[in-house]
């Protein structure tokens, strides 16, 4: 019990001082507040008008917006495995390693980070929903699932690309690798369109995908008003997360082998 403690404690620590650089320099925020929007007020608005993609009663802009957050968060999440080969060249990791903190606790600090840069782009997204009139659901309820999601969803993978960064070593490989891993995931998702139009193969790559299960999720809170199905997706993404936290405290000090 102690040991878990000490370990949410240190997080927190390790947290708190990365968010310190987001406030320090709020620009990340701006630029990366382009994309979402882009997605939304370009790419949805444009398919919005072409009525081809099935979306039961909801319009298009309501159902990709759910998709659009949570690529926007996978996409912060999964490039912290460039922060950790940025501070293994600068000697920052090395020292983080011989320090008493346990590597569950950097690994969760990390994690924690990455969530609220999430976060705030979900109140980027949020805002320019609610320009576009996209009618989203904003209740107590609805905002504390988008934060569990959100802690999950980030935490999974920001877990995997600290697993990529110790097996690549270098930031030239680690950036194709990314890209390599991201545009599958969020393609063979269910963020931009419905599971049932995909084909068989795809429809069980998007099964096994963590990534659907944050959709799903945050569209069930925001869109649906319903958690018929929100124990399944949060026990999906509580399990995988646990699973890589473990596998990426395990790897995290071959970063610098």
């Amino acid at each position: 019990m102690n040991y878990i403690a000490q370990t949410l404690v240190k997080s927190w620590v390790m947290a708190e001082m990365e968010i310190r650089k987001l406030f320090h320099d709020p620009t990340e925020l701006i630029t990366r507040a382009v994309q979402p929007i882009l997605w939304l007020g370009i790419f949805g608005e444009a398919l919005s008008k072409v009525r081809a993609i099935p979306t039961g009663n909801f319009t298009y802009l309501q159902f990709i917006t759910p998709g659009i957050l949570t690529q926007s968060i996978v996409f912060i999440a999964i490039f912290y495995g460039l922060n950790i080969i940025w501070e293994r060249d600068l000697g920052l990791l090395q020292k983080f390693l011989v320090t008493p903190t346990p590597r569950l606790a950097l690994v969760w600090g990390k994690m924690g980070s990455a969530a609220m840069r999430g976060l705030c782009q979900a109140v980027i997204i949020f805002i320019f929903a609610f320009i576009l009139r996209i009618q989203i659901i904003i209740t107590p309820a609805s905002l504390f699932w988008v934060f569990v999601i959100t802690l999950l969803g980030a935490g999974f993978f920001t877990g995997l690309s600290m697993v990529i960064a110790s097996i690549v070593k270098t930031r030239e490989r680690f950036m194709g690798i990314g890209q390599v891993i991201t545009l599958p995931l969020f393609f063979a998702s269910n963020a931009i369109y419905p599971i049932s139009i995909m084909p068989g193969w795809l429809q069980f790559v998007a099964t096994i995908n963590p990534l659907s299960y944050m959709v799903d999720g945050l569209r069930a809170v925001l869109i649906q008003g319903s958690s018929a199905g929100l124990p399944l997706d949060i026990l999906v993404l509580f399990v995988t997360t646990l699973g890589i936290s473990a596998l990426s405290a395990y790897m995290y000090p071959k970063v610098v082998m």
